[in-house]
């Protein structure tokens, strides 16, 4: 039966009847919505892991013990995922495995535009490279049948346009999992460097019968048609180079690692113009160009930065017709806010006051990096707020400056990667300033579960991790709990941590409003006492507003956004805002 699914959908419900057996990974924009579709399959076993790399790790066990295996996450994930990755292409596998990573091209949800085409190249592994929702479904399969012909781990590598963008899908018969045998095999899976010296020269003979199999499979197709342009593409790009000439030859890949030399000679050798449609680098054009073959357009007329369309091509092959339109300038800006209620507004509030240097994480919490706050100053990498504020602190002791500086990460970083920074921050003798707000799940992606909220991915009860007893065996002394809604309570708590020498952890634990559908009674504004101070605005809610009218505009609370949490009464000094007693918001 059809289905019109997202790219997401159709990578887990070809999962599931492509025999799977385990999956596991680590929520991220835009691959999550995987892994949280493979659970709602409810016959197939999946879980969150507490990062990519453990995710990788379980799922090269899983294989090994003979399920076809299934690890999710996003391009930056695989960053972390990397060491495991480096040695299981050595090592090979027992059943399939995939890794699947959706990279996000123009940057929608992520700290760096960068392109996983590379890690199959590193690694040197096959991968496949989607261009529509019923391939995505099509290439977990193959994708699982190329890993066991070849004994190779497989990336599946999808962007946000294939992992959001629905299409139809026509499901194959489901294949029923079969789980082999567990055999132990020391030199296969003991990477000892005798061992690892054997599998190197395996790997390179199984990239040179991968490059013979690219040559044959139908996952790399040629589509001829108009021989005056030929165009080499696959993935999302492929459907929009389509858009642009429908006409056109092309050589539409889906094994897009290793590429097949003597297709795209023979293609090239078709076509009188040869044009290299790919987004972000130039994997596929440089290659080419490597094989001696002259490549007439590629990032030479098309950009590096950024997702492509169909009018950035047709403008890359001369059509004076098409016009790419830039942005209008001057248009009012809507940055993204907390929501409202959310506690991480009461701490930047505060942060932004005492004008402190604050170490960011990857979160909801980055958003305190924005006007009218400015309250957060480094961002780089999930965990590296603690491991960044202690070689802040260090630097700045060599250079005689007693400025404690202050580190933000939230509940699901901090078991991500963050433990390992503040165990290091205590062992070396650190003086920062730790927030860790728990809020319960892992907010950003979507309100996830994690090691602290009591619950797995299939919704069994699990053990709840309570962050001040696992901060104390760390070895940090000084710890304590902070209420961000209090803000009163929260500047003196900042303020001892920041006095107090060596390392010192705050702990807030409010839970996501959004996540668990908290509700308060709204605040109202005393028209007649408020002096249209603006104060409150510094807190940055959506909820807040100015009067239309009068000498004077005055704010306002939307009582339909509103949830009640206080921040804004507590700037106001004219004690002009009070809960609306005895009434909750009309929604949330």
């Amino acid at each position: 039966m059809k289905k019109i699914i997202s790219g997401n959908e159709a990578i887990a419900l070809g999962f599931g009847d492509a025999g799977g057996v385990f999956a596991s990974g680590y929520p991220g924009t835009p691959s999550t919505e995987t892994l949280e579709e493979v659970a709602r399959l409810g016959d197939v076993y999946c879980e969150w892991a507490a990062n990519e790399k453990v995710a990788l790790e379980a799922a090269i066990g899983g294989s090994i013990a003979g399920g076809r295996s299934l690890s999710t996450m996003k391009h930056v994930g695989v960053n972390v995922a990397a060491d495991p990755l480096m040695t299981l292409t050595y090592t090979g596998v027992n059943a399939g495995l995939i890794l699947m990573v959706a990279d996000d091209p123009g940057m929608h949800s992520s700290q760096n535009e960068q392109d996983s085409r590379n890690y199959a190249k590193f690694a040197k592994v096959p991968m496949l490279d989607p261009a529509d929702s019923q391939e995505a479904y099509d290439m977990v399969r193959a994708g699982f049948e190329i890993s066991e012909q070849f004994d190779t781990p497989l990336m599946l590598r999808t962007t946000t346009r294939i992992s959001h963008a629905k299409g139809v899908v026509v499901p194959h018969a489901k294949v029923e999992p079969q789980i082999g045998e567990w055999v132990k095999d020391v030199p296969k899976y003991v990477m000892l460097p005798n061992f690892g010296k054997i599998k190197h020269v395996q790997v390179e003979e199984r990239l040179l019968k991968l490059q013979e199999f690219a040559e044959t499979t139908p996952l790399n197709r040629v589509e001829m048609g108009d021989t005056e342009i030929g165009i080499i593409t696959s993935g999302v790009s492929y459907q929009h180079a389509r858009e642009a000439c429908p006409n056109a030859s092309f050589l539409k890949l889906g094994l897009v690692h290793p590429l097949p030399e003597r297709k795209i000679r023979e293609f090239a050798a078709s076509v009188k113009r040869l044009v290299i449609v790919e987004e972000m680098d130039a994997i596929f054009e440089e290659q080419i160009r490597a094989m001696g073959i002259e490549v007439e357009i590629g990032k030479n007329k098309l950009p590096l930065c950024g997702e492509i369309n169909a009018d950035l091509i047709r403008a890359a092959l001369g059509d004076t017709t098409t016009k790419v339109i830039p942005p209008v300038e001057g248009l009012p800006q809507r940055p993204p806010v907390f929501c409202p209620s959310c506690a991480h507004r009461g701490l930047f509030t505060i942060l932004s006051k005492l004008k402190a240097f604050v170490s960011g994480d990857i979160g909801c919490y980055t958003l305190g990096a924005l006007p009218p706050m400015g309250a957060m100053h480094s961002v780089i990498d999930m965990g590296a707020s603690i491991s960044a504020a202690h070689g802040m602190a260090k630097v700045n002791a060599l250079a005689g400056r007693d400025e404690k500086p202050v580190a933000v990460i939230g509940d699901s970083t901090f078991f991500h990667s963050g433990i390992t920074g503040l165990l290091s921050l205590a062992y070396n003798g650190g003086n920062a300033l730790v927030i860790i707000m728990d809020n319960r799940t892992t907010g950003m992606t979507g309100g996830q579960e994690n090691p602290g909220s009591g619950n797995t991915l299939q919704g069994v009860a699990a053990k709840q991790v309570e962050i001040a007893p696992l901060v104390k065996a760390l070895g940090i002394e000084n710890v304590a709990e902070l209420d961000a809604y209090d803000l009163e309570a929260t500047e003196a708590a900042i303020k001892k941590g920041l006095e107090t020498p060596g390392p010192y952890v705050l702990i807030d634990k409010n839970p996501c409003i959004l996540r668990y559908r908290i509700r308060k009674p709204a605040i109202k504004v005393d028209q007649d006492k408020c002096t249209g101070c603006r104060a409150c605005l510094k807190v940055a809610c959506m909820a807040l507003g100015l009067t239309a009218s009068g000498e004077k505009q005055k704010v306002r609370v939307d009582p339909n956004v509103c949830n009640g949490c206080g921040v804004c009464a507590q700037m106001c000094k004219f004690d002009a805002m009070h809960a609306i007693e005895g009434e909750n918001n009309a929604n949330l």
